[in-house]
């Protein structure tokens, strides 16, 4: 329970936070600007990972969850109630955007600028390397290491400044479903549901031939 309520917590911190900088600079004409939604969206990672990474390994999104069991380092019993709580933290936080903001009609939500085709294949690379960045830096159950919040935020930051206009940048499956189900936009919600995921699925073999392409340090 201890770590189904870290995920969810941390889940609702990062939809909150991140889909909320989103809404209050449409309400606000532009204060935040879109440098500082992509920072937003990579300081609340960094801050949830060492808030409860060393809880529940701060997922927060079930295509990290997916990619850890297909990596082997998360039990799969523990993949079903990790992905629910996550995508009931995503619901929750927006629906408190939507009591707060009633008039904003995406909440947030992830559209894509141009065609179908070009997001899917965004969202697909940009959480191909979010997941190869999390598998190099972290462990999967448990995270106490100082630079995995940095790694994983910088990385989140990185590629919502440079993808977010045309894909939205979502690479996680809660952060989309929040706001899609709330905002009643739909239309658009399979590409950030199978973008993400076929790209966390990806990066496991990749991460997995990096680990064993390593030489051995020779002992002198």
């Amino acid at each position: 329970m201890n770590r189904l309520l870290a995920e969810f917590l941390g889940t609702f911190g990062l939809v909150l936070a991140g889909t909320g900088a989103i809404v209050i600079n449409q309400v606000s004409g532009g204060v935040i600007t879109h440098p500082g939604i992509a920072l937003t969206f990579g300081l609340v990672v960094m801050s949830m990972i060492y808030a409860f990474g060393e809880i529940s390994g701060a997922h927060f999104n079930p295509a990290v969850t997916l990619g850890f069991f297909v990596a082997g380092r998360f039990p799969g019993a523990r993949v079903a109630p990790y992905i629910l709580v996550q995508c009931l933290a995503a619901l929750a936080a927006s629906g408190l955007l939507h009591l707060l903001f009633p008039e904003n009609g995406t909440l947030g939500a992830t559209l894509p600028a141009g065609s179908s085709l070009q997001s899917l294949i965004l969202e697909t690379v940009l959480t191909f390397f979010l997941m190869l960045v999390v598998l190099r830096v972290s462990s999967g159950a448990k995270e106490k290491s100082i630079t995995a919040g940095l790694a994983v935020g910088g990385v989140v930051a990185l590629e919502a400044m440079f993808a977010g206009p045309i894909s939205g940048a979502s690479m996680n499956p809660a952060r989309s479903l929040g706001p899609s189900l709330v905002s009643g936009h739909l239309e658009h919600l399979w590409i950030y549901l199978v973008g993400t995921v076929l790209g966390a699925a990806l990066a496991v073999p990749v991460a997995r031939w990096l680990e064993e392409s390593i030489p051995p340090i020779p002992t002198p």
